[in-house]
């Protein structure tokens, strides 16, 4: 694409449908370019109302994901539950670049390899050991103490694919229900005791980077539930996990939004927990919370486009991810309150049907004051039924 230009026929492709696709398509939308997008699922997902460029098939493979990319001038992630290996082949089939390109996707396509990845690099992570065995599990507890943390080394979002065990029975069982048995990757990890979750997401292109306000995320049960921006942490724990979050970014060499999710101990140290090579939910806040948010950042990096502010709009902003509440058809009710509110924002993804925690919607409240403005959107959210 001519850099100078926003041409009505670029295409841009997302392999993953869902709600972080929506919201960078919603920008992709404003550069009038077209939207395109593939699903492994057979239910419609959110961005397939949206377009009428849509592909189902297999992300295991090369030939479905090369057929669509063939569609595409340019192709993006929003999810990682694929193999660099096929993206590769897919990119080689079709001609098309996909960014995060392949050898960046590889560098952190498993929890194993991201680790590895970032320790090499010299950015402090959490201890960390792969383990195949019951000796294995026994020796890591004994080494790192109880309770650990197992984690599939590739799949896991919101609570699955990761287990908190406190002793070698509870060990040997997650073990067996995360894949050990089926010769899948399980990576033991320490568990940490924090002060606070962070987050920092990064766009980079060629053109340069951008480097988001340092935030907390809130979590329950492994799913975060709210988002403050900043965090309510000093200015020099703040400066130093963005600083980690670039290094990193440059570690990979990645083009696109990046997302990194920090542990900050109680000793005042920054352990890098997980990656995103995409959108992320630590960073919905920035919709209306920043001058340009992670989604517009995400289409303006992947096109090669000059990447906008991460200023923030006001100097808090404050995040309620809303989660299913009910099996049913989904529908929002109680919604009045936070729709009245003064510069709040709600965002919902348009999926079909509710679930139990599943994430429904968000809702956003922008102010002068972290804790009021926090509490105010925790007040006006917490009738909300969906």
């Amino acid at each position: 694409m001519d850099k100078n230009s926003l041409s009505a026929t670029f295409k841009l492709g997302f392999l993953g449908a869902g709600q972080l696709a929506r919201m960078s398509g919603l920008q992709a939308f404003r550069y009038g370019i077209q939207l395109a997008v593939f699903s492994d699922r057979e239910e419609h997902e959110p961005v397939q109302f949206m377009t009428p460029h849509s592909m189902t098939g297999s992300y295991d493979s090369a030939d479905d994901l090369a057929n669509f990319a063939k569609e595409c001038d340019v192709l993006t992630l929003e999810n990682e539950f694929i193999d660099s290996s096929i993206l590769r082949e897919a990119q080689e089939q079709s001609g098309t670049n996909i960014f995060p390109s392949p050898n960046t996707f590889a560098k952190i396509e498993n929890k194993l390899i991201e680790k590895r990845t970032f320790e090499d690099a010299g950015i402090p992570v959490t201890p960390y050991e792969i383990v195949k065995t019951v000796t294995d599990l026994k020796d890591f507890g004994q080494n790192y103490g109880w309770p650990y943390v197992l984690k599939s080394s590739k799949g896991g979002y919101d609570g699955y694919g990761n287990e908190t065990v406190r002793n070698i029975e509870e060990a040997k069982k997650a073990f067996r229900e995360l894949g050990g048995h089926n010769n899948h990757d399980i990576v033991a990890e320490a568990f940490v005791d924090f002060t606070h979750e962070l987050a920092v997401q990064v766009a980079r292109n060629e053109t340069g980077h951008v480097v988001y306000p340092c935030c907390e995320t809130v979590q329950e049960n492994h799913i975060c539930v709210g988002v403050k921006s900043p965090a309510p942490v000093s200015q020099s724990i703040q400066q130093k996990a963005q600083e980690m979050a670039l290094k990193a970014t440059e570690a990979i060499d990645g083009k696109g939004i990046f997302a990194y999710e920090f542990f900050l101990t109680k000793e005042g140290n920054l352990l890098l927990n997980e990656s995103a090579p995409r959108p992320h939910n630590s960073g919905h806040y920035t919709i209306e919370g920043c001058v340009t948010s992670q989604f517009e950042n995400h289409v303006r990096a992947v096109m090669g486009l000059p990447l906008g502010s991460s200023e923030l709009r006001t100097p808090s902003v404050a995040m309620i991810n809303l989660l299913g509440t009910d099996e049913r058809d989904a529908q929002v009710d109680n919604a009045l309150e936070a729709l009245a509110g003064s510069d709040g924002h709600l965002h919902v993804y348009g999926k079909l049907d509710s679930r139990v925690g599943r994430k429904m919607a968000h809702y956003t409240l922008l102010g002068n004051d972290m804790d009021k403005t926090y509490e105010t959107a925790q007040k006006v959210t917490e009738k909300i039924r969906i």
